[in-house]
């Protein structure tokens, strides 16, 4: 199967205006800007055939080219970064089987979250759509507890059949548990890791759909799948030792440096 993998970026995110040319340090001090810093993850996955910077916004795309990326335009109509992925695989060249979407604001997604997805999706022909999720221990479910506690929207859960098969996304933690967990402790609740693999055809019906209830509520574009019966199918990871956290808000640029640090990144 040929696999296209998107990185969506735009300029004018709601929560950080201008994020992906926000300017992280790496281990040995060098400053590199988030959007690079994702097209850096992307070209460590294995078996992509071909990456692309997907923007609307003339400045993104001229640091991509700087950098030695392919950038391709896309509408500011997008409402996330699905219908972005959506109309960059309809404007670009090629039959693509499958297409990812590593979001621009995941540096530190690790190449076989994606190879994982990516083979999930392969062998599980009546999904539409394959997503990461990954385990919390104690001190993870400690930091998404801590966000939503300070009003800040951090991480997503997900929640799934026995099948793996999606039931529900949210910004609140999710299943409720009482208690707290030592921090090695592994816990009920599931990071959702938002990397998607969609099936070419899935992908291309989804801007047709209207966003439903539950996607304008938790602004989440892949309920949109869910509430159109599409199967969306989570596919669990390991960390293998590696610290994972996305920028979504200003206060996780120093903690996303600080983790570069401690891998030995730059």
């Amino acid at each position: 199967m040929k696999v296209l993998l998107v990185i969506p970026a735009r300029f004018a995110s709601t929560r950080y205006p201008g994020k992906p040319l926000v300017e992280l340090a790496g281990a040995a001090g060098h400053r590199k800007s988030l959007i690079r810093r994702s097209w850096e993850a992307a070209m460590a996955v294995n078996g992509i055939d071909r990456v692309v910077v997907s923007t609307d916004d003339d400045r993104i795309r001229k640091a991509a080219e700087d950098f030695g990326a392919e950038a391709v335009m896309t509408s500011e109509t997008c409402v996330n970064g699905t219908e972005r992925c959506a109309e960059t695989l309809a404007a670009v060249a090629g039959d693509h089987d499958i297409v990812v979407n590593l979001q621009g604001d995941a540096p530190l997604t690790p190449p076989w979250f994606v190879e994982d997805i990516v083979s999930a999706l392969e062998r599980n022909t009546d999904s539409s759509v394959a997503t990461p999720v990954l385990r919390c221990d104690g001190r993870a479910l400690d930091a998404l507890r801590n966000d939503r506690a300070n009003g800040r929207v951090g991480g997503t859960t997900a929640v799934f059949d026995r099948s793996w098969r999606a039931m529900y996304f949210s910004k609140e933690v999710i299943p409720h548990i009482d208690g707290t967990f030592a921090p090695e402790a592994p816990t009920p609740v599931y990071h959702h890791v938002g990397v998607y693999a969609y099936r070419a055809e899935s992908l291309l019906a989804y801007p047709s759909w209207p966003p439903g209830q539950l996607e304008n509520l938790e602004g989440l574009e892949q309920l949109r799948f869910m509430e159109n019966g599409a199967p969306v199918l989570c596919v669990p990871v390991e960390a293998r030792g590696r610290e994972f956290w996305e920028l979504n808000n200003p206060s996780d640029a120093p903690r996303i440096e600080a983790m570069l640090v401690r891998m030995g990144v730059d």
